[in-house]
């Protein structure tokens, strides 16, 4: 699928049951069983910052969600470091 459509990013393909019980996602039993999607958005140091979980083809999480936890990351590490720019 990756080569076909081009992207130019990493695809997860044959997570297994006990992968996805892993890191919490959660594992659809029908049509030969599953994984459903989960998001992470990784900081520096491999800091998990945010997190989403689907049970279904709702819930994803958009571009916007992803850049206001990003711009809010920054904003309050820049306050702590005491640099309010």
């Amino acid at each position: 699928m990756a080569e076909k459509s081009g992207a130019t990013f990493d695809f997860a393909y044959g997570v297994t049951r006990a992968e996805s019980d892993s890191f919490g996602a959660w594992w659809s039993e029908d049509r030969g069983g599953y994984i459903q999607p989960a998001e992470f958005l990784i900081g520096r140091g491999g800091v998990v910052l945010g997190s989403m979980y689907a049970s279904g083809p709702v819930g994803r999480m958009g571009v916007d969600e992803a850049i206001r936890q990003i711009t809010n990351r920054e904003r309050r590490r820049r306050e702590d470091e005491g640099d309010g720019h």
